[in-house]
């Protein structure tokens, strides 16, 4: 596995990490836990060292499920969890009105403490805040990480979703690692200045929903249905119209696949991993053959023509439907 820095932060990463959340949360019903242990294990063996989790995907749940699998291999990972929201507020609460923001500096104090015990460890290695509080200064919630980091239970401090500005003040106070963002070839806002600002500032990009939430692998058509615990059941992009409207997509991914030998995921996946040095992609699976699908993305070269014709390719295509519900995409770029 290659290995990636973050930015200027020094941190180094596989290049390509594993996303944790769907393991326990959003995706139907949690999977058996000593199934996702093996995974994450097996993760490891690969070559996989950097791993993403949240106090909220649970809630809690997924912390210990990462906490547990990886405690025998500690010294080996980086682990990267988020604080940010009012965990006391049961969260399918993210459905109707929204989750309850909570980034003031006792709070992510507090999270940080059961966090380090959930993750069996003394150090958070990438500590985000999950999404903007617009509540809270974001000069007190560097301050608050900054502090943390200086106590030596926090590694690097990490930004989710967040507004350019709001990158520029918060880095101005303690250093940003890496902004976690959604980025691929289904959602590519982060071209619209966020990259160029990271670029300036030494920060590094980590993509979630790399492979557009399982959308870009080709495995969902417009019948695909989503059980009433999959968040996407909920999501816009996920309707049947627009299934059918973004096929456009996977089948662009499909053919440049077919001229590679690889699948449509390596393919979106290697686009990511082409576009900066900087960027490293965390695709979730809870699948063993889906983690090495992925892994292989990394081997994928893509020369400066494939680029290209991805890029004009898909230029013509018009992708439809918003990737959140309005209450939660009004939570982003704050």
């Amino acid at each position: 596995m290659q290995k990636r820095i973050l930015g200027d932060s020094g941190l180094e990463v596989s290049a390509l990490g594993l996303g944790c959340m769907g393991m326990s949360f959003s995706y139907g019903p949690p999977k058996d836990k000593q199934e996702m242990v093996t995974l994450l294990r097996t993760a490891v063996e690969r070559g996989v060292t950097f791993f993403d989790t949240a106090e909220v995907y649970g809630p809690f749940t997924n912390e210990e499920l990462v906490g547990e699998a990886l405690a025998p291999v500690r010294d080996q990972v980086v682990i990267a969890t988020k604080f940010g929201f009012d965990t006391s507020v049961d969260p399918r609460a993210m459905k109707g009105s929204g989750p309850v923001l909570n980034s003031r500096p006792e709070h992510i104090r507090e999270v940080a403490e059961a966090s380090l015990k959930r993750l069996r460890t003394d150090v958070i290695d990438l500590f985000y805040q999950h999404r903007v509080d617009p509540n809270v200064p974001i000069e007190e919630v560097a301050g608050a990480v900054k502090e943390l980091i200086r106590e030596g239970k926090v590694k690097h401090f990490g930004l989710s979703e967040a507004g350019i500005q709001t990158i520029r003040r918060a880095h101005a106070v303690q250093p940003v690692a890496a902004v976690q963002n959604e980025y691929s070839l289904w959602f590519r806002r982060p071209e619209e200045g966020l990259l160029q600002t990271l670029e300036e500032l030494g920060i590094g990009l980590v993509s979630y929903s790399p492979l557009g939430k399982g959308f870009l692998t080709g495995a969902m058509t417009e019948t695909t249905t989503f059980d009433s615990t999959d968040f996407r059941s909920s999501l816009p992009r996920f309707t049947p119209q627009a299934l059918r409207a973004n096929q456009a997509l996977v089948d662009l991914l499909g053919e440049i696949a077919v001229e590679k030998n690889a699948s449509p995921a390596r393919i979106a996946l290697a686009w990511l991993l082409a576009q900066k040095p900087w960027i490293v992609p965390i695709p979730g699976t809870t699948r063993l053959d889906r983690l090495d699908e992925n892994i292989g993305a990394v081997a994928v070269e893509l020369t400066t023509d494939d680029l290209r014709e991805i890029e004009q390719s898909a230029a013509r295509i018009t992708v439809q439907g918003e990737r959140y519900p309005e209450k939660l995409e009004q939570m982003t770029g704050r």
